[in-house]
């Protein structure tokens, strides 16, 4: 479908870096805790950062769409609503249309806010997900835009590395923070009394350096989804208006995403970068540094890049 062979092919392959990434990033993690904790539980900690790394990277491999949609309270779309039976009917019409091997499931998020999202390991397991918000605001050509953006991502695959990296980043949250909990109760007498017999030298700078990095782990993950991220949303805008052929649904939809000012705060950080539009953020002014490192670009630029088609 329109040439976008080599884009599947890099996609497949950085979802491999990326795993291959987190399980070394854990491991150094684990080293570094372990060292502030005690020396000699540098490398066990290691092991076991290892090994969660493994058991993480399968279990967002096989069940990220389960996990995400429990984090954002999605639920399976009901074909006894009419604006949901609609939005199931519009899914069902444009898999025929760009020739996907299964029809994503359709899951609704019971929101104000206008947002949509994919998700999925493959396109055989596959999900899309709107919020009620979107379902209410969008006419029947914005609504297809919209779903075509997502089942863009579908097609290209998209969703498994984004997905990936989406809980991937989650569990570095969740160790550095745990590890920084430990620290705070006293967890790093080994690396304090090691400081102290050295008398402050090299020991006590590699324990100032693991502290620095295990407070700026997440910030470093975040930034691997924004690096991830960006790209591929003007990427799914061109290729939903060649699967609608119509600019102007997506166009319109895109500028009532941006006059909607509905945060989503039960969306965490790291999810943010698989919808359509940040969930805390509408089209924002950004410049500088804040533009440099949203997870979206912003939406005026996208719908020039759409009308320029």
């Amino acid at each position: 479908m329109y040439g976008f062979e080599a884009h599947i092919a890099a996609n497949k392959a950085k979802t491999f870096w990326v795993i291959t990434g987190f399980i070394a990033f854990m491991g150094a993690l684990g080293w570094l805790a372990g060292y502030l904790i005690d020396p000699e539980l540098a490398y066990f900690v290691l092991a076991a950062c290892v090994i969660f790394a493994i058991f993480g990277t399968g279990l967002a491999y096989w069940n990220s769409h389960s996990i995400i949609t429990a984090m954002v309270n999605a639920r399976p779309a009901n074909p006894n609503v009419y604006l949901e039976k609609y939005y199931i009917d519009t899914i069902e019409g444009l898999v025929l249309a760009c020739g996907l091997p299964a029809i994503p499931k359709a899951y609704v998020i019971e929101s104000d806010a206008l947002n949509a999202f994919a998700t999925g390991r493959d396109p055989e397991h596959s999900l899309i997900g709107v919020t009620t918000g979107l379902l209410q605001a969008l006419d029947r050509q914005e609504l297809e835009g919209v779903i075509a953006h997502e089942m863009s991502h579908i097609y290209n695959r998209d969703i498994l590395l984004m997905g990936i990296a989406a809980v991937l980043v989650g569990g570095v949250a969740m160790f550095c923070h745990l590890m920084i909990r430990i620290l705070q109760f006293g967890g790093g007498r080994g690396g304090r009394d090691r400081d102290r017999d050295s008398g402050g030298g090299a020991g006590g700078i590699l324990v100032l350096l693991a502290i620095v990095f295990i407070i700026l782990a997440p910030i470093f993950a975040n930034l691997l989804n924004l690096l991830l991220s960006r790209k591929r949303e003007y990427l799914a805008d061109a290729t939903a208006v060649k699967l609608t052929r119509n600019p102007d649904g997506l166009i319109n939809a895109l500028s009532k995403i941006s006059r909607n000012n509905v945060p989503m705060p039960f969306v965490e950080q790291e999810l943010s970068a698989l919808f359509i539009e940040h969930p805390m953020h509408g089209d924002r002014a950004e410049s500088g540094l804040a533009a440099a490192f949203a997870t979206h670009p912003p939406i005026h630029e996208r719908i020039e890049a759409l009308k320029s088609m």
